[in-house]
């Protein structure tokens, strides 16, 4: 099953490259690994802040990764939406039906893979696990494996794309990939 999600987290990572327009071009070919590093750090400092879950309004935090309007396609939860409406309205239910829930959450990220495919778009896929505990005080974690194709718009990365696949609740006991050591000792 983990094999599973995995081929399915690649796969959607190899189409994402695919869309933007195949193999890397030739100017991307040209961009420095210090360039690359940058965006790559930049990217993934964002997410990071994004879901710093300590801090207020976790919908307007989230949403700042996305364009302020136009098309925006999410995978998560077996459907599709393309707009940044249906994407927030997403967003708000995720907040107030499950994370209103969770008591001293902590979004954990695994270890970044960054592709960047021009000094303009770039594809990041982290696992993630949000060990908290429930209303009733048990220990509790969801996780998963997300993939993030980001686009620069008007001097701003945004996220034009992503699949979100949430592992089961019977398979993340025995789930090791890229869990950081942090989130082994939650359990």
């Amino acid at each position: 099953m983990l094999r599973l999600l995995r081929s399915i987290v690649l796969a959607v990572s190899a189409a994402s490259v695919l869309a933007l327009g195949g193999c890397e071009s030739s100017t991307a070919n040209r961009m420095t690994a210090e360039q690359r590093q940058a965006i790559g750090d930049t990217l993934t400092s964002m997410i990071r802040a994004a879901y710093d879950l300590k801090v207020d309004d976790p919908v307007a935090r989230f949403m700042s990764l996305y364009p302020d309007s136009g098309r925006v396609v999410s995978a998560s939860g077996g459907r599709i939406t393309t707009t940044h409406d249906s994407l927030q309205a997403g967003i708000q239910a995720f907040v107030q039906y499950v994370g209103r829930n969770m008591q001293e959450p902590t979004w954990i990220w695994g270890t970044p893979q960054v592709d960047v495919l021009s000094p303009t778009a770039a594809v990041v896929t982290m696992t993630y696990r949000v060990p908290h505990r429930t209303p009733a005080g048990a220990p509790h974690v969801i996780a998963g494996a997300w993939t993030a194709v980001f686009e620069r718009r008007a001097g701003k990365w945004v996220i034009v794309q992503e699949h979100l696949s949430e592992i089961p609740a019977e398979a993340l006991a025995a789930d090791t990939a890229d869990v950081p050591a942090a989130a082994h000792t939650h359990h």
